[in-house]
């Protein structure tokens, strides 16, 4: 097996080439692996404006959940092939603002785009497990945000519970 070395050793290495070896390092990770590739392109092209990412992103999301159809096996599969995808996009953005309004959006997609009238038990896990992680998250961040998402937060679990005849928002109260 391979030896991996340690953040610090790469990063002596990698300060001793010159810009086009580097450039040509990052090419060639970069047609590796598709997440390598999402994570060069976020830094180069989307970085720099946390705000249009977070609005481009949710309208890519808005345009999955609304093809969302099917069993409720393949419902599933898709909402977890979404949130994978948002937890990819989080991890490149490493920001908890950024996570806090995508985990936000998902949610209200769920309550507006999946069929929540069934009782196959994974579709009310998923809505769980994400509403846990957005409580998570909101605890995360400062003061003055937490109240700002906090507000947000308690209207969606007012309007999940509207909905959502199997939904009680006691239990994710901040």
């Amino acid at each position: 097996m391979a030896t991996v070395y340690r953040s610090t050793d790469l990063k002596k290495e990698l300060q001793q080439l010159n810009s086009n070896e580097l450039l040509a390092l990052c090419l060639r990770l970069a047609r590796f692996k598709k997440e390598n590739k999402e994570l060069l392109t976020y830094l180069l092209f989307r970085a720099d404006d946390q705000d249009l990412f977070i609005q481009e992103y949710k309208e890519e999301m808005d345009q999955q959940f609304k093809k969302i159809s099917g069993t409720n096996y393949i419902v599933v599969k898709t909402v977890r092939k979404i949130a994978t995808q948002m937890h990819n996009q989080m991890r490149y953005a490493a920001n908890e603002t950024v996570g806090t309004e995508l985990l936000l959006h998902f949610c209200n997609n769920y309550i507006n785009y999946v069929n929540y009238h069934t009782q196959y038990k994974p579709l009310r896990n998923i809505f769980y497990r994400f509403v846990e992680k957005l409580k998570a998250e909101i605890l995360k961040l400062q003061e003055d945000l937490q109240y700002d998402y906090g507000l947000l937060y308690e209207a969606m679990l007012t309007e999940a519970e509207q909905e959502i005849y199997w939904f009680e928002k006691k239990q994710f109260v901040l």
